[in-house]
């Protein structure tokens, strides 16, 4: 049964990725509602400033609800360090992390549970994995052998997935 769980996660994923993938002009007619979001960062920016970056998601998962917006502005962005966030994002530059937050995104949590998964190497990989992923702070370990993705992090890694398709 895993098989068929897996392919129909994956057709979800493929299904959402082609929405997404709309552009305006094959979706609804812009209308004054259509870009809420931007409308709104544009009411709060100076016309002067160079812009401004806004993230802002409601999700549900595993009988849980996150909501989290997070702006900033062009110049903030463009004047930091930019290897600050390297080691962040590269914890989320391997399969096999970014399946394991899938799967724990999707209520398995335990790291018995996410053992049994084919695919994933060894037990000692996995634990590598697993705490390269806690480090960056995409995991936080919630109790003897179980992990969660903070309440914080769920919108921004579904933003950064979001932002890395084509």
């Amino acid at each position: 049964m895993t098989d068929v769980e897996d392919r129909l996660a994956a057709l979800e994923r493929q299904v959402a990725g082609l929405v997404n993938r709309l552009a305006p002009s094959d979706a609804a007619p812009a209308d004054a509602g259509t870009f809420w979001a931007l409308e709104g960062l544009r009411d709060r920016i100076d016309d002067d400033a160079t812009g401004a970056v806004l993230y802002t998601g409601i999700v549900r998962l595993a009988g849980r609800r996150f909501e989290w917006q997070y702006g900033r502005s062009v110049d903030d962005t463009l004047d930091s360090d930019w290897s600050e966030v390297a080691a962040s994002l590269a914890a989320l530059a391997h399969p096999v992390r970014l399946r394991l937050l899938r799967e724990i995104l999707g209520g398995r949590e335990a790291t018995a549970a996410l053992a049994e998964l084919d695919g994933l190497g060894t037990t000692g990989q996995l634990h590598h994995h697993l705490r390269q992923l806690t480090a960056a702070g995409w995991l936080r370990s919630t109790g003897r052998g179980r992990y969660a993705v903070p309440a914080e992090r769920v919108v921004p890694l579904l933003a950064v997935l979001t932002a890395a398709r084509r």
